[in-house]
């Protein structure tokens, strides 16, 4: 699955690292240096996924975050915060509409997964919206599930494929990427 993904950090060589690991997966990147300039390109670039630092100039993740939910065209773009901030300063996220959570440094893997997992949930919404006859609306913010920065890693048998897992009822399951402490960029926030 391929898609376009709009990576927001203040960090050059975070948005770079992040560019990178997505582009070897086949995802199309574009990138912001801080929110502001996210909220600029955001229409230009219509982007499956956006992911943002919560700590940059002139405008931070969270604020962003509200932005793009109180906009009608971006409100359910999925939105990832990938920062060093804990999760505890990430919380004010959650109530801003952001969809996963992924703690720097972050393992390559765990970034691609998670979206992916996004980016999935993302079309399916789209689609089920599509073919609605009253053009249901993707789920809304109260109904998103929460990516934590801790979690599962496969387990031998099959289970780590890269295919987001889904309950019964079709909404992604809170699958929580582990939180590795190697390889961590300087400065990175």
């Amino acid at each position: 699955m391929s898609g376009r993904v709009l990576v927001v950090d203040d960090n050059k060589v975070i948005r770079q690292l992040i560019r990178v690991n997505l582009e070897l997966e086949g995802f199309e990147v574009v990138t912001a240096a801080d929110g502001a300039e996210c909220l600029d390109v955001v229409h230009q670039v219509c982007p499956d996924v956006v992911t943002l630092d919560v700590v940059m100039p002139r405008l931070d993740g969270i604020k962003t975050a509200e932005r793009l939910r109180a906009d009608p065209r971006t409100r359910h773009l999925p939105v990832a915060i990938i920062s060093a901030c804990g999760e505890h300063e990430a919380a004010g996220g959650v109530g801003s509409g952001v969809d996963a959570f992924l703690a720097k440094p972050f393992e390559p893997s765990e970034l691609v997964r998670v979206v992916r997992q996004l980016m999935h949930h993302e079309r399916r919404a789209r689609r089920k919206a599509a073919g609605s006859e009253g053009g249901e609306e993707p789920p809304a913010a109260d109904e998103r599930q929460e990516l934590r920065s801790e979690g599962r890693q496969g387990d031998g048998n099959g289970d780590s494929d890269g295919v987001p897992e889904e309950s019964p009822q079709g909404a992604p399951q809170d699958v929580r990427p582990q939180a590795r402490r190697a390889g961590s960029a300087p400065g990175a926030h």
